[in-house]
């Protein structure tokens, strides 16, 4: 609908901005504009405000007629995610914050708090989704998974969609959920507004390039031009208050303290780690995590160098922080060179005219791919399919970059200020006739000192979050490694004086030599701040005993305290122990609970959507 200067009190040059002003108009600001007539019409004003707004009223009242009856398409955006660790989310919130920016009414979402009745009715709809473990959904995307794929699915004729997938090349099914995602959308009659991007672990410029093309294809399907800023309209966020340091430019932090865990005559090293923060302006809250910038070995990088009798000094790369960009400096800090995927093979098949490459990366030899790679590096990739054509420029061309390391950290803020605390264990392994190593573990072992430094970042983990209320009652289940974050739940609870129950379940091999944080969780125990301790070391016994094992003698208790309202948290191995300790729960939720196997995985997933059950496994 055009206004008209001859029907209407504006001049033409007021109904010529009118009629531009019209079609970017959002659903708040037309409410806002009828707020305002509803309320002068009240007689809320003065008498000569008043007298002034019956003079502008008609006019108004046009405005919001136009609006109504205006045949653009709806500017509106649903953005659901499904993350683990907070990279989704993270990403799924930069995108609403922009498009409210661009005048967009935006529903932002976890998929597990969504729903789904509402689908049938959005016009447009955007999913940010990582993929977890060997190509599963993460936690809070599992019940908005099955529900698509479920017989409940509506047909989705006139919805317009566009996925940014998650995921890691190093992983069989690299983006598998975001993948999922986008075809069955595309099953049930949905349209693509712009294609999937998948991403590996350096995300960000992907994301970014996907959240501009969603941008300019809103625009151009709703009518161009965002509305400016308005009275009452939303603000977006600001971020002037958070640190300058973050994933793209990391801080460096001094190492206070480096000790070892375990005790004399263990077959492990675990790292306890301090680091400075001062001067960083980085905050965290317990459940969070520390992304590690690491180095590769030394030993690896010159001996990939020496193998194709390359130059160290040569100049590969653009130099930055005082760095030349020399080939040696590259694969040290800058590309990863330990792991092998599909696509760098693929990449690297161009520079050799060894058959046996070729035919190793064929369709049909997925088995035999996943059985090379695993285990391997670059420098066995290099001497297994020679003669190359490869030259040092070339090589760092083809690898991706050295991905951060992520550690929940082991401290609370509030506790130990400017200071994080993280806990490492050192991965050693043989395989293939030559000794491997965790990156990052290997160097924090073995070549960090006390006043060297780590580049790091904080990655904040919303999922993983104590309680709102300090009473309710928390099981943390934690083995080895994964109880770092629990130390930062104690210890934040400690700080604050919180008084209610908690229970840890930690395991390990001795208890002897490998019960990390003893002396905490004792001195916690005797102090009244944590309730309940149940180890298990399953290499003390004659039967292997295990956290699961520890929790299924409790099983009466434990039920006990989910039916009190508790929360459940585990850490951890996600192949192994956290499968183990879920199956753990559903046995003692059917048994206490007298229910069938079906009522108590409803029961559970009952948890999870509650966010009483959440996870932090890797």
């Amino acid at each position: 609908m055009q206004l008209k200067v001859t029907n209407s009190p504006f001049t033409e040059e007021q109904a010529e901005l009118l009629n531009k002003l019209l079609p970017t108009l959002t659903e708040t600001q037309t409410q806002w504009l009828g707020g305002f007539l509803t309320f002068y019409r009240a007689g809320a004003a003065s008498a000569e405000t008043a007298a002034s707004a019956q003079l502008i009223a008609p006019a108004l009242e046009q405005v919001v007629q136009a609006v109504a009856s205006a045949s653009t398409a709806p500017r509106e955006a649903t953005i659901l995610f499904g993350s683990q660790t907070g990279n989704s989310q993270r990403l799924a919130g930069k995108l609403a914050d922009k498009l409210k920016a661009q005048g967009f009414e935006v529903t932002l979402s976890a998929m597990s708090g969504y729903k789904t009745n509402g689908l049938k009715k959005t016009a447009h709809l955007f999913i940010v989704a990582s993929t977890h473990g060997e190509g599963d959904p993460p936690d809070n995307a599992l019940t908005f998974h099955e529900f698509l794929y479920s017989k409940r699915a509506p047909k989705l004729d006139g919805l317009k969609f566009s996925v940014l997938a998650l995921g890691d090349t190093s992983y069989e099914f690299f983006c598998k959920t975001g993948i999922d995602f986008d075809e069955r959308l595309a099953e049930l009659g949905a349209e693509r507004l712009i294609a999937r991007v998948d991403c590996d672990l350096d995300f960000e410029a992907p994301a970014n390039e996907w959240m501009a093309s969603v941008i300019g294809s809103l625009d151009a399907a709703t009518g161009t031009g965002a509305a400016a800023a308005t009275v009452g309209a939303p603000a977006v966020a600001s971020v002037s208050a958070e640190s300058e340091y973050s994933r793209s430019n990391p801080f460096k932090a001094e190492v206070l303290t480096t000790i070892n865990l375990n005790g004399r005559g263990s077959d492990r090293e675990t790292r306890h780690l301090e680091l400075s923060l001062e001067g960083s302006g980085l905050f965290y809250e317990p459940g969070d995590c520390v992304g590690v910038y690491p180095e590769n070995d030394p030993a690896l990088v010159d001996a990939i160098i020496a193998a194709m009798n390359w130059s160290p000094s040569e100049v590969v790369v653009p130099g930055k922080d005082g760095d030349e960009g020399t080939l040696r400096s590259a694969l040290l800090r800058q590309f990863e060179v330990t792991v092998l995927t599909k696509p760098l093979l693929e990449k690297a098949a161009a520079y050799t005219d060894n058959g046996q490459l070729a035919e190793l990366i064929a369709p049909e030899k997925k088995t035999e791919l996943k059985a090379y790679t695993n285990g391997r590096d670059l420098l066995d990739l290099l001497q297994d399919f020679g003669p190359w054509k490869l030259t040092a420029v070339n090589l760092v061309s083809i690898l991706r970059k050295l991905p951060p390391r992520l550690y929940s950290i082991a401290s609370s803020n509030k506790a130990n200020e400017d200071e994080v605390h993280l806990t490492i264990r050192k991965v050693e392994y043989e395989a293939h006739g030559r000794a491997r190593g965790g990156v990052c573990s290997v160097q924090v072992s073995e070549r960090l000192a006390e006043g060297d430094t780590l580049s790091i970042f904080i990655q904040h983990n919303p999922n993983f979050k104590l309680p709102a209320n300090p009473e309710t009652p928390i099981i943390m289940v934690g083995p080895g490694t994964g109880v770092a974050p629990f130390r930062a739940f104690m210890e934040e609870r400690e700080e604050l004086g919180l008084e209610g129950k908690t229970w840890l379940f930690y395991g390990d091999r001795h208890f002897v030599t490998d019960f990390l944080y003893q002396t905490d969780w004792q001195r916690m125990l005797n102090d009244g701040v944590l309730t309940k301790l149940d180890v298990a070391f399953s290499r003390d016994t004659k039967e292997k005993v295990y956290v699961q094992h520890r929790m299924l003698q409790q099983a009466e208790e434990l039920y006990s305290w989910l039916q009190e309202g508790a929360h459940v948290y585990v850490c951890g191995d996600e192949k192994h122990m956290a499968h183990d300790v879920h199956n753990a729960l559903l046995t003692i939720i059917e048994q206490q609970g007298g229910l069938d196997a079906e009522a108590a995985k409803a029961y559970l997933a009952e948890l999870q959507a509650q966010q009483r059950y959440q996870r932090d496994v890797y």
